[in-house]
């Protein structure tokens, strides 16, 4: 056997060139379609190009910068063969992290890590990452697939992300800007999210031994489908919000749940008290609950309980930003309101039960 033959190889060490280029030429038409004026160049190069000049119409604009992941979602996307809806989670869970100060989200990278690479599984990846890009009004501009043979089964994978946006200095939102009497608005999620998915999967699949293709009437569709229900991106609801009317601070609602979330942006000395009667968290929670006779407070403590966004307002501002929203498809309803902390340690309090 010559030493060309029997030579190691990066193929042989499970690296295929070949379909990392396919997969490429299949996501192209996905991510042209996940574009801004201000994107130049295409999809090929060492690093994506952004026209910083748009910058120009901001007296003193600031970047905001956000990565995250979707977690352990993707072991459902996996076992389900659906790829595309979890790239739209990866969107939502970095864009409404931007949008959270009032940052418009400009653009948006993504990181595909697959033990073998199926160019089409890849490619539907990206399609999802592209669309909710469009969603989220930003471009995504660049990307990496890495292949790790040895690391990853062939069927394995994982995805992250980072965005950039930007806002005027004098226009950040957060826990600066709130006060005694605000209204705290929730907007409903479209589902568990991507948060929690390992209680999740814990609860239904080694305790209660539920199988992804079961049939949930509460659902009115399988397991599994549900389950990989998308992120919703609420992005442009929010920027919305700021340009109708006053917006003091966003939270948005992800591990940790509600109250920890929300704690982030209200400042010392104020509370927040939200009203659980407000709403009916949707068919999961409950079912997640049952399930694994998970209490209340680890519930909420892990899952988002149906509410994906807070907005915190001015009293003068609630019924803009309901008629806002509205308008724009998102169920939002006033939760609660901001109060002095008085003696209370925590900055959140859930009070009452949820509606029936």
């Amino acid at each position: 056997m010559s030493a060309e033959s029997s030579g190691a190889s990066y193929a042989a060490a499970g690296v295929d060139i070949e379909a990392g280029d396919r997969a490429v030429d299949l996501m192209k038409e996905w991510v042209k379609k996940a574009t801004r004026p201000e994107v130049v160049g295409g999809l090929g190069g060492f690093a994506g190009l952004f026209d910083a000049s748009v910058l120009k119409r901001y007296e003193r604009p600031l970047l905001a910068s956000a990565t995250d992941g979707v977690g352990t979602k993707v072991d459902i996307a996996r076992k389900m063969g659906v790829y595309d809806s979890i790239g739209h989670d990866l969107v939502g869970m970095v864009v409404d992290d931007l949008v959270v100060c009032g940052a418009e989200p400009l653009f948006m990278t993504d990181y595909i890590c697959v033990g073998k690479v199926y160019p089409e599984r890849v490619a539907a990846i990206v399609k999802g990452i592209a669309e909710g890009c469009v969603l989220a009004g930003c471009a995504l501009v660049g990307g990496e697939t890495a292949e790790h043979p040895g690391l990853l089964g062939a069927d394995e994978f994982d995805v992250a992300g980072a965005g950039t946006g930007v806002v005027e200095a004098d226009q950040v939102l957060g826990a600066d800007r709130i006060r005694t009497g605000d209204a705290v608005i929730a907007m409903a999620s479209s589902g568990l999210h991507s948060n929690g998915y390992s209680l999740v999967r814990h609860v239904l699949f080694d305790r209660a031994g539920m199988a992804l293709d079961r049939e949930i009437p509460e659902f009115g569709r399988t397991l599994g489908e549900e389950l990989l229900e998308p992120t919703k991106i609420y992005s442009l609801d929010c920027l919305a919000l700021t340009r109708t009317t006053e917006v003091h601070a966003f939270s948005h609602i992800t591990g940790g749940g509600l109250a920890n979330n929300l704690a982030r942006v209200i400042p010392d000395g104020l509370h927040a008290t939200v009203d659980r009667g407000t709403w009916t968290p949707g068919p999961v929670f409950d079912l997640v609950g049952s399930a694994g006779a998970v209490e209340r407070l680890e519930l909420e403590k892990t899952l988002n309980m149906g509410v994906g966004m807070i907005a915190v307002v001015p009293q003068e501002s609630v019924q803009a930003a309901l008629t806002t929203l509205a308008d724009r498809g998102v169920d939002a309803w006033v939760s609660g309101e901001i109060v002095d902390r008085g003696d209370r340690a925590e900055a959140v309090t859930l009070t009452g039960d949820y509606a029936s």
